[in-house]
């Protein structure tokens, strides 16, 4: 089969999904954080009902033909349907380069929205950990963590600029740490090992690189707290 007779097939099946299955948003704003690796994007969905997202969401967004990737809302707006999303551009991969060349004024593609299934439990402690690729996930728990005085918890954020962007931009428990390994488990667990945290009523909720998710489980294991005291979204490797 020739490479030329392939693309016409891809490009067809897009062209499919995009008429039958796509909806559409709209780019509000993009900020670019100053010597750091964030790329932040505000969208109006007027498709996309938020009333019940009583769960973290994610919205599979189209960033090339026939490729899909996942991002979190956070920050969403019921009554205007719109939210934000914070992407992560620090690796060479479609989605890095769909983030990196979107503007204000632009529309974008993707499949709906569905839920990744966690939400903050009943608990008088939320702990949250994660890095860049898992901003919007914590963003989003601390928007369901009512009150908001039972969530705390540390994000990696790699320079400098970007940690004290984040303290002066967000209003937020979350302390930005900064990452002296590749994967970021090493930095967030000797922050882990200043904190001291209950035993009977904390709830973990680690966010990230499948590695670093993966080290600070064990690390909480050996702590002492159980399985069901830690919730993981893994994203990468």
């Amino acid at each position: 089969m020739s490479t030329k007779f392939l693309h016409q097939l891809k490009r067809k099946a897009s062209g499919l999904i995009e008429d039958r299955l796509l909806k559409t948003g709209k780019v509000l704003d993009v900020r670019k954080w100053d010597s750091s690796t964030i790329v932040e994007i505000d969208l109006h969905l007027p498709s996309t009902t938020m009333d019940d997202w009583n769960e973290v969401p994610y919205m599979k967004c189209m960033v090339a033909d026939l490729t899909f990737r996942d991002y979190t809302p956070s920050g969403w707006d019921v009554e205007t349907q719109t939210c934000t999303l914070y992407i992560d551009v620090n690796h060479n991969g479609p989605g890095s380069r769909w983030a990196q060349q979107i503007q204000t004024g632009d529309s974008i593609s993707y499949l709906g929205t569905n839920t990744t299934r966690q939400t903050p439990v009943n608990t008088s402690s939320i702990i949250c950990l994660g890095d860049e690729s898992g901003l919007g996930h914590l963003l989003a728990m601390q928007q369901l963590s009512l009150p908001v005085s039972r969530f705390s918890g540390a994000v990696l954020i790699g320079d400098e600029q970007g940690r004290k962007l984040f303290t002066e931009y967000f209003k937020t428990p979350l302390q930005p740490i900064a990452r002296n390994d590749i994967y970021g488990h090493h930095s967030l667990t000797e922050w882990l090992l200043q904190q001291s945290y209950n035993l009977e009523d904390t709830i973990f909720y680690l966010v990230g690189n499948s590695t670093m998710v993966s080290g600070l489980r064990k690390v909480l294991r050996k702590l002492g707290f159980s399985n069901h005291q830690i919730k993981a979204q893994g994203f990468w490797s």
